[in-house]
């Protein structure tokens, strides 16, 4: 049960959020929040990270930045240009002769694959039952994704229009 003191009420852990209220009659007594714990010598530092939130927060974003980096990608290569049928070896060796267009489409593809990724790991959390699984997958998809960003980065900045 609750004790009272002077001026404060401390309530039992359990008690609290039973919403049975402290028996006094009160209905608000049912709502009554616990004072923080203070922290001790033997408190563990605290463990959970914000990767989630971030991960979340970086989804939102960088699915802005590419909605504006693809729309702008097919309105100059496609829309302005003259259609698919213009891109060629040529029309790219030019594209990228200009680092402008290099750090679009490098950005462009980190993000694209950094989204991807992200959302493929959380179907993965979703889907996969054993924790043995969830963790092949995951590295898996990491390594793909490394390779994948890698190897475009790598296409970008060794271009050589020459060939």
């Amino acid at each position: 049960m609750a004790t009272e003191t002077t001026d404060t009420l401390v309530v039992p852990s359990a008690q609290a959020h039973t919403g049975q209220g402290l028996g006094t009659g009160n209905p608000a007594d049912a709502f009554v929040i616990e004072p923080a714990r203070t922290r001790t010598k033997k408190t563990p530092r605290r463990t959970r990270t914000n990767f989630e939130m971030l991960a979340w927060l970086f989804m939102r974003l960088s699915g802005v930045v590419l909605v504006v980096l693809i729309l702008g990608h097919l309105l100059i290569n496609i829309v302005l240009d003259g259609g698919v049928s213009k891109i060629s070896f040529a029309f790219v060796a030019g594209k990228w002769a200009s680092p402008f267009w290099q750090g679009w489409d490098l950005l462009m593809l980190w993000l694209a694959m950094l989204h991807g990724a992200n959302g493929m790991r959380t179907v993965i959390n979703d889907y996969a039952e054993k924790d043995s699984t969830r963790l092949w997958l995951k590295l898996l998809l990491g390594a793909a994704t490394v390779f994948t960003v890698l190897l475009g980065t790598l296409v970008i900045f060794t271009f050589d229009p020459n060939i």
